[in-house]
């Protein structure tokens, strides 16, 4: 069997950039992305982080710098994202089906059946192709395991002198502990700002320091995932490519509310709406959730922070969006007080089952033909949604208010996804 070669394609400033392909007038320009209700910094362009504005800074401590230096603000425009990233999935796929999507702007490629006399060259194509067709730019990173070639992403991302890409394929035992040494303790994959100070204290500085590491003191700190981090970092693949998606645990879905509020029908539409999504997701899954939380919480930056909640369990693991959202409703009612201003509030699905491997029981509280019913009523709802668009049909309970929406008054159009926001040309 050959020695696996992996890519770690890394969008540079991914939201940023998203926002910039329908924007030439940005390019220059400092650019943030900012999270729900206009909150903090998700995405940096590098002229912003250049004024030194760090990676989730709230925006109200940032305001003079904003202003002062016109940076452009944009509320986070995540279905304009996940519509570039689908696309640029779709790309790398056409280039080999060997891909782990590992988040919304980094996929790992699995090289090792294509037939490649010169990576770095292989790569330079692969940035420009990314370019072209989809207009985000890309750095790549290549070696023989992913924390490698996470690294090397991160490198060719942070030095310009390599043109985005960097191959540690071919490159010598020095080169090789140059860019290793260049790399933080806490910028290696799987470290973290938590665990650093840790290794730092054991006087591990940087990745070469890891390399060099015995795996005896690393299982001893960080136990199984210490000595796979220092044998990946010598080139040995612990970590296989996840071609196949893996199922969740639970399924959660949450979101702070534009303002505060002690209204029980604004709380009510929050948590229909959650809980459609969340069981869109189940379906997409092919799975059945058993039990079910509501959550709400109050503001935790106010004095008297509560945080409640409520569990459910269902007689027959259900996926059916009407069902899910009325017992949530329920379980809301018995823990909702209208004396307290709610801040947030979540939907959790979990106690999870593969859709087909639902079962009947000896009480008789799994009711098959009930199951049967709600997947055939799902699936016309899903076929609907699926052709005419997202929520095109759902729950009356789910238009009792808009008040608990987040604030997004910065927020791009969604180019890619929705005719009424397309650009209109007008004749000069």
């Amino acid at each position: 069997m050959s020695q696996p070669i992996f890519a770690l394609i890394d969008c540079n400033n991914f939201f940023v950039s998203c926002e910039k392909l329908f924007r030439p007038d940005l390019e220059g320009r400092p650019v943030v992305v900012l999270s729900s209700n206009d909150g903090c910094v998700v995405a940096r362009s590098n002229e912003a982080k250049a004024l030194g504005i760090p990676m989730a800074a709230p925006a109200f401590k940032f305001l003079h710098t904003l202003k002062d230096h016109n940076v452009v603000q944009f509320s986070a425009n995540f279905e304009l994202y996940g519509d570039i990233s689908s696309r640029i999935t779709n790309l790398l796929t056409s280039i080999t089906p060997h891909i782990e999507v590992y988040s919304v702007d980094e996929s790992f490629l699995d090289l090792s059946e294509l037939h490649i006399s010169d990576y770095t060259q292989w790569a330079a194509m692969v940035r420009d192709q990314v370019f072209k067709y989809i207009g985000v730019p890309v750095s790549i990173g290549i070696a023989t395991s992913k924390t490698l070639a996470k690294l090397a992403a991160e490198r060719a991302k942070k030095e310009p002198e390599l043109g985005g890409v960097l191959s540690l394929i071919t490159s010598s035992r020095e080169q090789t502990d140059y860019y290793l040494q260049r790399t933080p303790i806490q910028d290696v994959w799987g470290i973290g700002w938590r665990l650093a100070p840790k290794l730092k204290a054991e006087g591990l500085h940087n990745a070469l320091d890891l390399r060099q590491f015995s795996t005896k003191h690393a299982s001893q700190l960080m136990g199984v995932h210490g000595r796979q981090l220092v044998a990946e970092l010598n080139g040995t693949t612990c970590l296989p490519l996840q071609k196949h998606h893996k199922p969740q645990q639970q399924i959660m879905r949450g979101r702070q509310f534009g303002e505060d509020t002690n209204q029980f029908s604004v709380i009510e539409a929050a948590i229909t709406n959650l809980a459609a999504k969340a069981t869109a997701h189940l379906r997409r899954e092919q799975r059945l959730a058993r039990q079910a939380m509501v959550i709400i919480r109050t503001n935790r930056n106010k004095p008297g922070y509560r945080k409640l909640s409520q569990a459910v369990q269902f007689g027959t693991p259900t996926a059916d969006t009407g069902n899910i959202c009325a017992t949530l409703i329920q379980a809301l009612e018995e823990i909702f007080s209208g004396h307290e201003l709610y801040h947030k509030a979540d939907v959790m699905l979990y106690d999870l089952i593969p859709a087909q491997a639902l079962q009947t029981d000896l009480l008789g509280t799994v009711n098959p033909a009930r199951n049967d019913r709600e997947t055939a009523r799902m699936r016309a709802v899903d076929s609907l949604n699926g052709r005419y668009g997202t929520n095109h049909v759902h729950y009356a309970s789910q238009d009792l208010s808009q008040a608990w929406r987040p604030r997004f008054h910065l927020g791009s159009p969604r180019y890619t996804s929705s005719w009424a926001e397309l650009p209109v040309l007008k004749p000069v």
